[in-house]
This record gives C-alpha cells, structure tokens and sequence, in this order.
C-alpha cells in the first residue's frame, strides 16, 4: 500500500512539473450523438436527416422541444413510416425581380396601388377613461407585419414615414417612401389608409 501511494505522489509532481504531461490532462475526447431531426434547422439540416450534433446540445435544446430523436432503429422506423404517410412539402423556389427590368417597375406599381387602395385595419387594447388612448402605441414593425398579414405585401421600414408611434384610435394616413422610379398618379401622394380600432 505505501508503495501505491508513494507512486501516485511521483506521478502527481511529474504531471505538475513537465508542461507536456500537464497538458495532456485538460484533454478531453469531443464525442458526437447521431440524431434524426423531425424538422428543418437552419445551419443543422432538414427534417429527417442524420447530423452530429454535442450531446450538450441535444439533451438541452433539441431533444425537450421534440427536434430531434436519437439515431436509433425504433426511432429511425417511425420516422420512415411518418413521412411515408406525410410526404414533405416541396419548398417553392423564390422568384428574385429585377428592378432594372420593366416588369419589375411594373410589379412595384401593382403593389403601390394595392397598399394606396386597401385600409388597413389594426385592433389594439385602449387605456379605461382615457378616452381613446392605447395602451400600446402602433410602430412601424407592427405596421410592416399587418401590412404582410392582411395584404400579403412585403414593405421595409424605411418605406414608411412615421415620425412617432401612433397612440390614438382612429383613421391615420401614413405616407410612403417609395422609390422615384414608380410614377405616381397625378394629382396623388402614396399613402397608407390605416385604421386602429379598439379590441
């Protein structure tokens, strides 16, 4: 037994002294799990693939929001069976519009008179014996989101001009930016109809 513990003491001062041996010790083996992803993630894969992923990972992200299963038969069968029974969706390619072209002019156009004809229509909560003062004020993001909700337009922020937040309910005209290559209609401005109602 003494000679046991004498041994480890010699290790332990050698490990402490040689640089190498010391560093050797911090070493750790980077293991990685085979997992089946139930749905696509992006920079990870899509949805029934097999990636390597940190266990960390798994057990701590992936695994409690039903991501991702272990690669094992039972898992990888009902997977199969899964999506034989619902086939994945065919991702549609995105047509990119030129804005040089003509019929890209003519695209920003159609959707200038969409948003210039259309009323918006937002419902907010309002403060009790305020009067018609919200509790929230509308933003530019909001806006930007009702318009992609209900008139399946995508604008960007600097497309709107809105100085302040909208606090009151009512009919608002928030103007538009939008580029000096569209004509505008004579005689008009773009504007955006925008009605807040109460919820």
């Amino acid at each position: 037994m003494a000679f046991m513990s004498s041994g480890k003491n010699v290790v332990g001062r050698i490990s402490m002294r040689h640089p190498l041996l010391h560093a050797i010790q911090g070493l750790r083996y980077k293991r990685k799990l085979e997992v089946i992803l139930t749905t696509s993630i992006d920079k990870l894969g899509k949805a029934g693939e097999t990636v390597k992923v940190a266990p960390g990972y798994f057990r701590n992200c992936l695994m409690p929001k039903m991501l991702a299963l272990p690669n094992i038969d039972k898992f990888r069968y009902l997977v199969d069976e899964q999506r034989k029974i619902y086939p994945p969706e065919e991702e549609e390619e995105v047509e990119i519009v030129s804005r040089t072209g003509e019929s890209g002019i003519k695209a920003y156009e159609t959707a200038a008179n969409r948003l210039c004809s259309n009323k918006l229509t937002i419902r907010k909560f309002i403060i009790e014996g305020k009067g018609e003062e919200l509790r929230e004020p509308v933003t530019k993001e909001e806006i930007i989101s009702e318009v992609a909700r209900q008139l399946q337009l995508r604008i960007e922020p600097e497309n709107l001009h809105l100085p302040s937040p909208l606090s009151n309910l009512g009919e608002h005209k928030v103007q538009l930016r939008l580029p000096k290559t569209i004509p505008k209609p004579t005689g008009m401005e773009w504007i955006l109809n925008l009605k807040i109602r109460k919820r």
